[in-house]
């Protein structure tokens, strides 16, 4: 496997960077969110960022 370009690299960590706020974000909303209809709204938003996440670890994290 050879080595990524340095474009490549800076592309790859502010790709990383722009999803870490974005759950940031999310979760945020999430303890703000008054009605469970919404907070199933932002569920689904979190799975579409990250389907790799284990939701009540995620939550607990803080």
């Amino acid at each position: 496997m050879s080595k990524q370009s340095p474009k490549r690299r800076s592309f790859e960590i502010k790709k990383r960077q722009k999803k870490r706020a974005k759950l940031k974000k999310l979760k945020e909303k999430y303890f703000l969110a008054k009605t469970q209809e919404e907070k199933e709204k932002i569920i689904e938003k979190i799975f579409k960022i990250a389907p790799h996440i284990k939701i009540e670890e995620w939550l607990k994290k803080d």
